[in-house]
This record gives structure tokens, C-alpha cells and sequence, in this order.
């Protein structure tokens, strides 16, 4: 048996788990920081490293403690080295490291973008990773910093079809819900407020798929752009309230806002699909913060081709978490894949070509 211990401080959770043979989750908390970010609109990166210096050792006896374990019990220590806010990541990093040189400890520096899709292997389902059935493998990562299309095969290779050229899904739902007046974060106030929309009230564009009778390049045939969604409610409300800036009645709140939701989902959903088909998927992986949306779980539940099986994480494993991150780290561990204790944080996600995970 071993048990890793998970840190993760890539944006605004302060998060430390404890997970067993890369599955079992012993223990996972988790510290927000929304009520300090609320007031901005959106995550202030120096706030959210001060806060990550204030939560991080009380996360971590917080986490030892409901896994009724000590550190001498832990094989390693694997930590969200990238990408993400540099200013956060670096003190869970630096704190990581810390606890692996003064606990004798191997130090994993795992890739949150991967930690996210291996959400949706926690609890049980770590066993399908090694089925041939599952294979190939099409991973949806939607959060407030990525939007991304990966093809996965049996043998571990990976392949990045598309991305986001502008704003992240979530980014969108986020300045959305700002435009609205809805608060932050944006994506539960959005779909709190669709509740009892009309998601066909308000026509907003689908960009890069078509739907505007424009010729769709191969280039972006599985790329994302949202920021003409966003745009287009801005001039829609501006058009509504004639540019005074009053306040929407209740039932037309609801109807733009489930409105702006489903143009997201609708997006996301038409090019999943769309991949899945064109590569034969036998697996698509729903993963990231925006994956916890009601709507487009259902969406992507609704439109899933024939023998196409879904998986999308519980909730809990969606948005930051150290779970996610111990769990895939429990790969590189099984492998001696350790990292220096020189290693630094990246910001920006890097070229794909392999999943640690298989």
C-alpha cells in the first residue's frame, strides 16, 4: 500500500489529500478563498498566494488528521507544479518541498491539467485505466483556464486536437455572470440564475463551429473561442436596459442567462462530439471546474454516440483539488518517476505527447 499525499495551490483552493494506490481517497480537503476574491470580481494572484501561505499548514494537519495518519506513514509527496497562477503555485511548491527534504520523501511535481482528467478515475474507477475497451480516449478539460480537446490511446500517446484561442469556457461563464451582476464565481451563479430560463430566448453566436454559414477551417475544427459570446451579451444588454444600466426583471434574467449558458455548453458539447465521431472514441472524460454544470452534463449525457461510454468526476473531484493531484501523482511514484527538489512551477500548459497516468 501507498499513500501520497496531494498538495495543490494552482489558483484560489488551498487543497491537501491523502489517496491510497493512486484510488482510494482517505482524505481530501480543502480551503476557498472566494469570499477574498468576491469583492474583485475574479482571482487577484498576490491574494491568493497570501492565502495559500495562511491555509496551507492547517489544510495539511486538517488532511493527516481525518486520514488518521502521520507523515512518517506518507511514500511521497506529489504537488500541482503547473500551469496556473505562478505566484500560488509557488508557494505550495516550495512548501511541498519543504516537507519532502525535512521528511526524507520522493517529490512528484504533477501537471494539473492531467490531475484533472484523472479526477475522474478516483474512487473506483482507477481499474479502467488498464482496460483495452476504454480506449482511445477523448478528454473534455473545461475550466476557468483551460478549454481543451486531448485524444488519448492505450498506450499512453496523447494528442491535443484543440484548445481555446481566447477565453476559457470558464473565463466566459466568470465575465458572464460579471456582466449580469450575478457575483463570483461565475459558472454556479449563471446556472443558479438559469434556473427556469429558456435556454432559446436569446440567439447567441457558436463560434468556430460553423453555425454562421461560414466555412470552418481545419485549423479550428476542434479549437474554442468564446469571446463572441461574451461580446454578444454585452451588446444584448446594452440593447435591453438602452444602455442605463437598470436592472433585468426576474423571468428575463433567467431567460439570458440560460440563454448565455446553453450557447457555452452547446459549443463544447457540438465539438466533443464531433471528435468523438471523427476518432472513434470508445471514452469521453468530462473534466475541470465547468464540468460540474448541470447543463452540460446533461448535454454531453444526451448527445453521446452508441457504445460511447461518459465519465465525468463527482463534483468534489471537478473543481481544485488535492485528490486529483495525489492520485495521478501515485503513477509517477509506481514508476520512480520522482523530481528534483530544484524543480520550478510553469504557467502555461505544455506540448502533450503523453499521459503519465497509463
Amino acid at each position: 500500500m501507498s499513500l501520497i499525499l496531494g498538495i495543490e495551490s494552482s489558483c484560489d483552493e488551498t487543497a491537501v489529500a491523502v489517496v491510497e494506490d493512486g484510488d482510494r481517497v482517505v482524505s481530501s480537503e480543502v480551503a476557498s478563498q472566494i469570499a477574498v476574491h468576491a469583492q474583485h470580481g475574479g482571482v487577484v494572484p498576490e491574494l491568493a498566494a497570501r492565502e495559500h501561505l495562511k491555509a496551507l499548514d492547517p489544510v495539511l494537519s486538517a488532511a493527516l488528521e481525518r486520514a488518521n495518519v502521520a507523515l512518517r506513514d506518507i511514500s511521497a509527496i506529489a504537488v500541482t507544479q503547473g500551469p496556473g497562477l505562478i505566484p500560488a503555485l509557488l508557494v505550495g511548491l516550495s512548501f511541498a518541498k519543504g516537507l519532502a527534504a525535512g521528511n526524507r520523501l520522493p517529490l512528484i511535481g504533477v501537471n494539473h491539467f492531467f490531475a484533472h482528467i484523472y479526477g475522474a478515475f478516483l474512487d473506483g474507477g482507477r481499474e479502467r485505466l488498464a482496460r483495452r475497451d476504454t480506449y482511445p480516449l477523448l478528454a473534455l478539460v473545461v475550466s476557468g483556464g483551460h478549454t481543451s480537446l486531448l485524444l488519448v490511446s492505450e498506450d499512453g500517446s496523447a494528442r491535443q486536437l484543440g484548445c481555446t484561442i481566447d477565453d476559457a469556457a470558464g473565463e466566459a461563464l466568470d465575465k458572464g455572470a460579471k456582466l449580469l451582476g450575478l457575483g463570483y464565481p461565475g459558472g454556479p451563479a449563471i446556472q443558479k440564475a438559469a434556473q427556469g430560463g429558456d435556454p432559446e430566448a436569446f440567439d447567441f453566436p457558436r463560434p468556430l463551429t460553423g453555425a454562421a454559414g461560414k466555412a470552418l477551417s481545419d485549423d479550428n475544427r476542434y479549437n474554442f473561442s468564446f469571446s463572441g459570446i461574451k461580446t454578444s451579451l454585452l451588446y444584448k444588454l446594452r440593447d435591453l436596459t438602452a444602455g442605463q444600466g437598470t436592472a433585468l426583471a426576474p423571468q428575463l434574467l433567467a431567460d439570458i442567462a440560460a440563454s448565455y449558458q446553453y450557447a457555452v455548453v452547446d459549443v463544447l458539447a457540438r465539438k466533443a462530439m464531433a471528435a468523438a465521431k471523427a476518432f472513434k472514441v470508445r471514452t469521453i472524460v468530462a473534466a475541470g471546474g465547468v464540468a460540474c454544470n448541470a447543463e452540460l452534463r446533461r448535454v454531453l449525457a444526451e448527445r453521446l454516440p452508441k457504445n460511447v461510454e461518459l465519465l465525468i468526476a463527482l463534483p468534489k473531484y471537478c473543481t481544485d483539488n488535492a485528490a486529483m493531484v495525489g492520485g495521478c501523482g501515485w503513477h509517477s511514484f509506481r514508476k520512480g518517476a520522482f523530481s528534483p527538489l530544484d524543480i520550478d512551477a510553469f504557467a502555461r500548459l505544455p506540448v502533450i505527447s503523453r499521459v503519465p497516468f497509463i
